[in-house]
């Protein structure tokens, strides 16, 4: 799922690798390019790279701090990464000032609310266009075949990303048709969706209260997602929402039942409702129909959940969603309230 920025790091090396023994014998480059997944794990600076290279590297690295190592650090830990993530981002930007990237995930630090962030994004989303748009070009100006492809996809990356953060910010803000506007943009981009930004669309629509939207969705995932059909948590949310909306509680019942039955884990996660921090370089990659997604989908879901005043402070349509789930399943319900107590969970 997802952009994986390792990969992408080897991906971009590689290409670059190819293109450095392209220049001489084709016996000794085979023998070369042999070494090359050793040299990347080991000796990563003995191959050749650009700053911008080497910016992206740095971004990666502070992607992995930010959004896989610091939702899981205790307190004592938790500055010290964020410090680092900083300093990684800031030295990528002082060897490539157009790095994306780093401009995008260092932006959430330096701006001082969710609306300032969502205009950053918003102000510079065509200049990051038309900036990977001339990346593009000239990848396809100097390789052909399956290395073109794949060169000219790398360097469209960055937009996608930065297109997906701002449907989400958008989202966040309360902007949905905004959002819903981003999203097809970006699949209008890259119509086989590596940013999984479908996910948000179907957030943004059931805000919205568009059904048919949300029916046309689901019909398209046939072209926008051949490997999966439209039964993701994401989807299911965004119904239950719907069918909550038009007081339609036995529908509503009917997907979360649904959701029980698909994941892992299922009444817990949708009792507890647990905030996860958004990733900085994309969305988490977590495995498909995994305890975890479903964990990742509630968190992004909270912008549906959290609507409405409700005396639980959890909100409408999250206060009812935790009260069915329990009666569906009252020992999750129990264990739910158990680790909810100060200390109790830890005993």
């Amino acid at each position: 799922m997802a952009h994986n920025p390792q990969r992408e790091d080897y991906q971009r090396l590689s290409l670059r690798f190819a293109r450095e023994l392209d220049q001489g014998d084709p016996v000794a480059a085979t023998r070369a390019f042999a070494s090359f997944g050793r040299r990347f794990a080991q000796d990563r600076d003995s191959l050749p790279q650009s700053d911008a290279d080497r910016a992206f590297h740095l971004a990666v690295l502070a992607a992995e701090i930010v959004d896989y190592q610091l939702p899981f650090a205790s307190d004592e830990q938790a500055q010290t990464l964020i410090q680092r993530g900083k300093d990684l981002l800031d030295e990528a930007l002082s060897l490539d000032p157009s790095c994306h990237d780093a401009v995008r995930m260092r932006s959430s630090s330096l701006t001082p609310s969710i609306e300032a962030r969502y205009q950053f994004l918003s102000e510079r989303a065509e200049d990051v266009r038309a900036s990977c748009e001339q990346a593009r070009e000239s990848a396809g100006a100097e390789l052909d075949g399956e290395r073109r492809a794949l060169a000219q996809d790398i360097a469209m990356r960055p937009y996608w990303r930065w297109l997906a953060s701002l449907a989400e910010e958008a989202l966040i803000c309360g902007r949905n048709r905004v959002a819903a506007d981003v999203a097809e943009r970006l699949l209008a981009s890259d119509p086989r969706d590596t940013s999984d930004v479908r996910f948000t669309l179907a957030y943004a629509l059931a805000k919205l209260e568009d059904e048919k939207g949300l029916a046309e969705l689901e019909r398209r995932y046939a072209e926008i997602s051949p490997l999966r059909g439209p039964d993701d948590a994401w989807i299911m949310l965004s119904n239950v929402a719907l069918a909550h909306k038009r007081c339609d509680f036995a529908g509503a019942r009917a997907w979360l039942a649904r959701i029980i039955e698909l994941y892992p884990g299922a009444a817990g996660a949708l009792i507890r409702q647990a905030e996860l921090p958004d990733g900085e370089f994309a969305r988490l990659r977590v495995a498909p129909y995994s305890e975890d997604e479903l964990i990742l989908a509630i968190s992004e879901g909270i912008v549906l959940l959290q609507e409405g005043n409700d005396r639980s402070g959890r909100g409408v349509l999250g206060s009812w969603v935790a009260r069915e789930v329990a009666r569906l399943d009252p020992a999750a319900a129990r264990e739910a309230a158990v680790e909810a107590r100060p200390g109790e969970g830890q005993r």
